[in-house]
This record gives C-alpha cells, structure tokens and sequence, in this order.
C-alpha cells in the first residue's frame, strides 16, 4: 500500500555512491609532465672567445649531458659577443660539466664555468649616489 503524496518506486532517486579517484587517474598525465619538466640549472660560462658561436659552446657542453639552452650575450649598441654565455642543463649534467669544463680549453682560452648566481634588478630611474634632497 502506497500512502498519498508519497512517491513510487519508479520516482525515487536513489544517488550513486561517490567514488574514490582511482591511482591511475591522479596520476594519468604525471609521466608525461615529470618528462617534460625536471630540476635545471643554469651555468656561468665566462671568459668565452668572441669567435664562439652558440653551436660551437652547446656542442662543446653536450659531451657533459644534454643542452636545454645555450645564450651568449652580446654588446647591446654593437651587436659584438661579450665574452661570456649561459647554459641551462639538467641537475646531474650541469654538476658534471662544472667539473670536466672549468679551466678547459676552448680556441685558445680557458673557460669559467660555475652556477650562474640570481642578478638583483635595479629598479631603473631613482637617484644615483647621494641620499634623497628633500625640499
């Protein structure tokens, strides 16, 4: 017997059990990811010959691991290398590249190669020497 105004069984909703997200699914796109992205570290490398060309430093650098990016800084006025570059390798080949390529030849020139160390930004414009003038 059904009371009135109470529903029938084919109007019952009955919620589905909530599931917990199974491993695979977290961790689905996290191979991917974890290949894509590791820890990198970039490296100083100074007293470059101005010959040297991006090419000639990442080939010199691959022999230690692989290059994710090689930048040799130039003279922003004359476009001229400025003798010095970074490049970014993976953790374990950056260590070991410091180690084989710090004092190594390179045409001619022996090479410093150290962790590149963060540059602290000026804030542009300000004052330059004296303290502030009030008036």
């Amino acid at each position: 017997m059904r009371l009135p105004g109470a529903p029938s069984a084919a109007n019952v909703c009955h919620p589905r059990k909530l599931r917990e997200p199974r491993r695979q699914d977290i961790t689905a796109g996290f191979s991917k990811l974890s290949s894509e992205y590791y820890a990198v570290t970039k490296l100083y490398v100074g007293n470059l010959p101005f010959t040297a060309t991006e090419e000639g430093v990442r080939a010199l650098f691959s022999k230690q691991g692989t290059v994710e990016k090689v930048s040799l800084i130039t003279d922003r006025e004359t476009g001229r290398p400025r003798g010095f570059g970074f490049v970014e390798m993976s953790n374990a080949d950056a260590s070991r590249a410091m180690q084989a390529l710090n004092g190594a030849d390179f045409d001619g020139r022996a090479l410093k190669v150290n962790e590149a160390q963060d540059r602290e930004r000026s804030g542009g414009g300000g004052q330059r020497g004296g303290g502030s003038r009030r008036y």
